[in-house]
């Protein structure tokens, strides 16, 4: 009873989370809000809960759009695969949709979050977020993105646990990386502008980036930060915000990317709409630029604080774990 119970809901939430992707266009009473200083109003709090997927799918190739009827199909299946069961983060969802497979965890051993604690996803007909290349698939790594990215691979398997730096970053509540292009969990951002500022407050991880958009001069090369050094303008009503000067350590899918170049422009276009583009360009990891655009949704929900370390001794438990592994390995025995 529960499952279908669960079921029925679903189906419920996600036929009302559907969202046509030009609505915000057609809306001709709505006029772009402006702040004091005549630049357009985009503060609030904004929701990535896309459904979408990053790159198009090999099912969907040559298909820049779905149509209803694959639209509501695909809500149906989306739903049946997290029935009573597992979360599914990001892309996951609408590919276990289209594979007919149900949720599974990424943690098989003590399980993870049920879906029931998930934000609904917003569902529309596009089929990847990634609009250039027109066939939405991130471009092909240069050989030194490949030999970077398995290095890193092939360090962490051998060396998982070694000291607390060998863990991830996220894992480790340091930051998890700009851009940050996951939906569906602590996938909130928050802004605020003033005459010579803009701060953008991400829920994952607390972090807020506070980005100058009066001229102030670019750090030098040599200073390296997490989410790097950003700068922003007004293109006409678009805020671009351009970021390089990554730290040596930082990563993006997968790989460093200190030689990484993002280029961010937010554009308000309807009343509840702010789009998000961004680019990619680090010709040392990808053999072409790359952007993506994501349909930010206005709410009145609250950003509440991401509390990732207190009262956490999971880093203790992690070390002494692998150090008795490694005892195991020399002596034989359990």
């Amino acid at each position: 009873m529960r499952s279908r119970f669960v079921t029925f809901l679903g189906v419920i939430a996600l036929t009302l989370l559907v969202v046509p992707v030009d609505m915000a266009a057609q809306d001709s009473n709505w006029t772009l809000p402006r702040t004091a200083d005549g630049h357009p109003d985009l503060q609030g709090v904004w929701a990535n809960n896309n459904a979408t997927p990053l790159e198009r799918p090999e099912e969907w190739a040559g298909k820049d759009t779905l149509t209803e009827e694959e639209l509501a199909a695909l809500q149906v299946a989306a739903v049946e695969a997290v029935d009573d069961g597992d979360a599914l983060f990001g892309d996951q969802l609408v590919l276990a949709a289209i594979e007919r497979t149900k949720a599974g965890s990424y943690d098989p051993t003590t399980g993870n979050y049920n879906q029931f604690w998930i934000a609904d996803r917003d569902f529309n007909n596009r089929t990847s977020l990634v609009i250039d290349p027109p066939d939405g698939r991130i471009p092909a790594m240069t050989s030194s993105g490949q030999a970077r990215a398995k290095m890193l691979r092939d360090y962490r398997r051998v060396h998982p646990a070694d000291t607390y730096t060998d863990r991830p970053l996220s894992e480790r509540c340091v930051t998890y990386g700009h851009p940050r292009l996951g939906a569906g969990y602590n996938s909130y951002y928050q802004l605020f502008q003033s005459k010579d500022h803009v701060v953008v407050y991400m829920e994952m991880n607390h972090d807020a980036r506070v980005i100058p958009i009066d001229g102030t001069p670019t750090l030098n090369d040599d200073v390296r930060l997490w989410h790097g050094d950003s700068r922003g303008y007004w293109d006409g009503d678009t805020l671009v915000v351009t970021t390089t000067n990554y730290a040596s350590h930082a990563t993006f899918r997968g790989i460093t990317s200190e030689n990484m170049t993002v280029t961010e422009r937010f554009t308000r276009v309807g009343p509840q709409t702010l789009n998000y583009e961004v680019t990619i360009d680090d010709p040392t990891t990808y053999t072409n630029p790359w952007t993506v655009m994501i349909p930010l949704m206005g709410t009145t929900d609250a950003v509440y604080e991401y509390a990732c370390h207190e009262g956490n001794i999971g880093m203790d438990g992690i070390l002494a774990g692998h150090r008795a592994e490694e005892r195991e390995a020399l002596t034989g025995s359990k």
